[in-house]
């Protein structure tokens, strides 16, 4: 039986099995593998799985799967993967890493991660909705009462929608407080559930609420905490210096015995 070394991080909830595959002994084609970890009910249980492996010129590269297999960039796993980098020896406080959509800066304060996203150069509208890829595809809606909102249901449909139903997308909602900030509530496409929170969900959501007047930095509560987003604005539709900060946790590690092959 091989034995699985592994850690358990969150960022505002939003959780992750990480693994050191800096030894390459974790094979990245085993989908199934990933599924059973990431199952909640047979397995570790998380919204994904993080890999982190060697790279030629970047401190890191993060391989980052989807609790069903898929890939996509994931602003919070991100910042927890540069937290576990720091746990690991691989850096101090300064982190340059190579992620699915490419080279990404980071910086630590404490346990507060700094994770310098891509600029945004498109904002799609869809009458009062936006939708604005921030490393992953997000769908936004304002809110007044987003408390009731279904989410699983609500976001489901949006995502299974005749526009998104090939590639998929991310669905937020999101409602204005009178204290200057956002709650925001996620539906992720990979998960197929709401999350507790979403790190390039909360970002689209911050440069969308630009249009409503809100100005950098925006602060943004989930269920699973509180994050902030920095940005400039260069011109209509076109963000710069973008900026997703907030806490990450190592939860526990462990062992798990596996067999010794085939998927799961």
């Amino acid at each position: 039986m091989q034995e699985l070394h592994f850690y358990k991080y969150q960022g505002t909830g939003n959780d992750f099995v990480m693994l050191d595959n800096r030894e390459q002994h974790f094979d990245r084609k085993n989908l199934g593998l990933v599924k059973q970890l990431c199952h909640r009910k047979y397995g570790i249980g998380a919204d994904g799985l993080i890999l982190i492996e060697n790279h030629p010129t970047a401190d890191f590269e993060m391989v980052y799967y989807n609790s069903d297999g898929s890939q996509s960039l994931c602003g919070n796993g991100s910042r927890c993967a540069v937290h576990f980098a720091r746990f690991l020896g691989i850096i101090e406080d300064n982190a340059q890493f190579i992620a699915i959509d490419g080279l990404h800066e980071a910086y630590m304060i404490k346990e507060q991660v700094y994770l310098r996203m891509h600029n945004v150069n498109k904002v799609e509208r869809y009458e009062e909705d936006m939708f604005i890829n921030t490393g992953s595809p997000h769908y936004i809606r304002f809110v007044k009462e987003l408390a009731k909102v279904n989410m699983v249901e609500e976001g489901r449909r949006i995502r299974n929608s005749e526009i998104f139903v090939k590639e998929g997308t991310n669905v937020n909602f999101a409602e204005p407080t009178e204290e200057g900030k956002l709650y925001v509530r996620t539906y992720e496409r990979g998960v197929e559930d709401e999350t507790l929170s979403c790190g390039t969900g909360v970002t689209a959501v911050a440069l969308a609420s630009s249009y409503l007047g809100f100005k950098s930095p925006v602060k943004l509560i989930t269920p699973g905490g509180q994050l902030q987003v920095a940005f400039n604005v260069k011109d209509e539709d076109s963000f710069t210096d973008i900026y997703l900060s907030g806490p990450a946790k190592m939860v526990f590690e462990g062992r798990l015995k596996l067999p010794d092959s085939g998927d799961l």
